[in-house]
């Protein structure tokens, strides 16, 4: 049993009072992130270093509480949503950038860094750091980590994976590990990249080594509109066709274009029935050659009109409506639900019409905004939970897009993760063979199961005698979402 009391007088003494919380207010807001689920923890910790995430970890593991790791909250999928009696393990005071050295083109950095912040203090160096999920304002480096975060650059340059050279874990017996390294290559196996979207299922991350990208020397942004959702969907297709791989390739329709809109005020035409935001970069060249080609793309799928961005500033005013989206939409309604699905790009006009069908049939709201480059689809269902019936219209909707999504050969998650909210889908993409293998490798980092119980894997999912979700007293008593759970 949990030793609740015991837990908060050794983490006080660890870190200090002022770094542990257990007021009932304090415990509520940690109880959740940005998804729609709700849980409930026993205790809350703020390591500042190293050592503290170690005696976090230490002291949990003595007294019998699950931990939950916990950057900034944006999750969307319920990942760092603590179940039972858990220790949520908060690194949003660890924000340091620990060295720079660009002749080898890396960074260390702690995972609280806010991902915008990173990129920020790196550009005096001439380098950025490429990933750059929507919520890069807030969204921590280690919470990026957790879910393999992706963002409208990632279709040139990679998600988070392909971006992170070692990792400082600490793992659940409290020793800590260095998963990678810092050149090119690491003899044996790839553990590294099983930590980067393990969502915190193994070990608590505690510091990152990340690859450094160099700024590009010319860059262009273009806004384009049409008349036609297929018409804007058919021209990424055509775009990559082209033998083009734009930085960047976002899609908004009409119902996140207004709301981006009245935010923003980017200029957004919103009479149009889709924009695309597509980004070239590299030489000023290779910047002309994509141009051209990308506007030889909109032209053969009825584009109404081209902007290309003059400056800066208006740069950046594009970027900040698209950017703002997901804020945006609470002008819809107060609140909503979304997917991070990923399809095929030739089967993207396919899905959206069959997203919108969904929609209507459920008597929903639904807007699209989505990295379009990579088929990586972000619907919007924007409600009022206090509306009796409408969150379970929500959800019948949401599954039903889920199995469109897999259904056009698509992957449930393309960086937001599995969490909570998608855990039950997983035997849609996985065998029980599949499932089976990925609960060995979660038992080899975490035996007793108490690292993030419940995430990821549905239950049931076992590793031969090992079964998950089902090794500690918080889980065991909750193989199933609590009632209530859903907001």
């Amino acid at each position: 049993m949990a030793d609740v009391e015991a837990a908060r007088r050794a983490l006080e003494d660890a870190l200090g009072q002022s770094e542990v919380l257990s007021d009932p207010l304090a415990l509520r807001l940690y109880a959740r992130d940005a998804s729609l689920v709700e849980g409930g923890c026993a205790l809350v910790a703020f390591p500042r270093r190293l050592p503290d995430v170690v005696a976090c970890v230490r002291i949990a593991g003595e007294h019998g509480l699950p931990i939950v790791p916990r950057g900034s909250g944006t999750g969307l999928a319920g990942g760092s949503t603590p179940i039972g009696d858990a220790l949520v393990v908060v690194t949003s005071k660890m924000t340091d950038l620990i060295e720079v050295r660009p002749a080898d083109r890396l960074a260390w950095v702690e995972p609280g860094l806010a991902n915008l912040d990173l990129a920020n203090a790196l550009r005096p160096y001439g380098f950025t750091y490429a990933p750059d999920p929507s919520s890069q304002q807030t969204s921590s480096i280690g919470g990026n980590v957790s879910t393999n975060a992706g963002g409208p650059h990632c279709l040139a340059y990679g998600v988070t994976s392909n971006h992170v050279l070692a990792l400082d874990v600490v793992l659940p017996d409290g020793n800590v590990e260095r998963l990678g390294s810092e050149g090119p290559e690491t003899a044996g196996y790839d553990l590294r990249a099983v930590m980067v979207g393990s969502e915190g299922t193994l070990g608590v991350v505690a510091a990152v080594c990340v690859r450094l990208t160099p700024l590009p020397p010319a860059v262009r942004t273009m806004l384009l509109d049409f008349e036609t959702v297929a018409e804007c969907a058919a021209t990424v297709s055509a775009i990559i066709a082209s033998g083009v791989v734009p930085a960047a390739v976002e899609m908004m329709d009409n119902g996140i274009v207004v709301a981006a809109e009245r935010f923003a005020h980017a200029g957004y035409p919103t009479d149009a029935a889709a924009i695309l935001i597509v980004e070239v970069d590299g030489t000023e060249a290779a910047v002309e050659e994509q141009a051209a080609a990308v506007e030889s793309a909109a032209s053969a799928n009825g584009v109404r009109t081209i902007r290309v961005a003059a400056d800066e500033a208006e740069r950046a005013l594009i970027w900040k409506g698209r950017k703002s989206a997901f804020g945006a939409v609470a002008q819809i309604a107060p609140h909503y639900h979304l997917h991070d699905c990923v399809v095929p790009r030739s089967k993207l006009v396919d899905v959206l019409a069959g997203v919108y069908d969904i929609a209507e049939r459920h008597d929903l709201i639904v807007t699209n905004v989505f990295h379009a480059g990579d088929g990586n689809l972000h619907p919007l269902l924007s409600f009022d939970r206090t509306v009796p019936g409408t969150l379970e219209r929500v959800l019948a909707a949401s599954e039903e897009i889920v199995r469109l999504c897999v259904d056009a050969g698509g992957a449930l998650s393309g960086e937001h993760g599995i969490g909570l909210e998608k855990r039950d889908f997983m035997p849609l993409v996985f065998t029980a063979e599949d499932l089976s293998a990925q609960a060995c490798v979660r038992s080899a980092f975490d035996p007793d199961a108490r690292m993030n119980p419940l995430k990821v894997l549905p239950d049931g999912a076992r590793c031969g005698d090992f079964a998950m979700a089902r090794g500690n007293d918080a889980a065991r008593a909750a193989a199933e979402l609590p009632e209530g759970a859903w907001l």
